[in-house]
């Protein structure tokens, strides 16, 4: 790798570190603390959960067909999450920083790319598309679960921009998949 573009990953690493570590700091307030780690509970997948459980009950056949889309998306973004994790391999920033603290059990040990983001932004763009009422509120939901990662000291910001990208990129292909088969 040529020396310039080093030093500007270097450059890069530092200073996406020093943002971290600035969210992160947050964390030291209990209500922060504690508003994010249940943020970040929800966004395990409880609200999603729940919300494709009250689709159907609240928009009839309509709600079930997008509860089912929603559904399998969701499957499908898990798989590639894992795929990907399993990869990447690589180590939260509280493990690999020790100025980064760790307020919340991870879920596994790695942090790329954000499993939460990525459903987070998938579920958000998708409920918006089938219901667009809907969409203030999951998108505010998925904003403050990607900021909960970084906060919580379980993510790198690239994490969750990875994820958010990710689960945009999953959502608009299955939405165009989906218009595809449906006519």
């Amino acid at each position: 790798m040529p020396r310039r573009l080093a030093l500007a990953f270097e450059r890069f690493d530092r200073a996406e570190l020093r943002f971290c570590r600035y969210l992160n700091r947050s964390s030291h307030s209990t209500a922060i603390r504690e508003l994010f780690r249940a943020v970040s509970w929800l966004g395990d997948g409880w609200v999603w959960c729940a919300l494709l459980l009250a689709l159907p009950l609240l928009y009839g056949a309509a709600g079930g067909l997008a509860a089912l889309h929603l559904g399998a998306t969701a499957a499908v973004g898990v798989m590639i999450y894992k795929l990907i994790k399993t990869r990447a391999v690589r180590e939260r920033p509280y493990i690999t920083h020790s100025a980064i603290n760790c307020v919340s059990v991870p879920l596994d040990r790695y942090s790329f790319p954000s499993g939460h983001t990525l459903h987070a932004v998938c579920f958000t763009l998708m409920i918006a598309s089938y219901f667009p009422e809907w969409a203030g509120l999951v998108g505010a939901f998925a904003f403050l679960v990607a900021l909960s990662r970084v906060v919580l000291g379980l993510h790198y910001p690239t994490d969750v921009a990875a994820g958010a990208l990710l689960g945009g990129g999953i959502a608009m292909l299955s939405l165009m998949l989906g218009r595809a088969l449906l006519g």
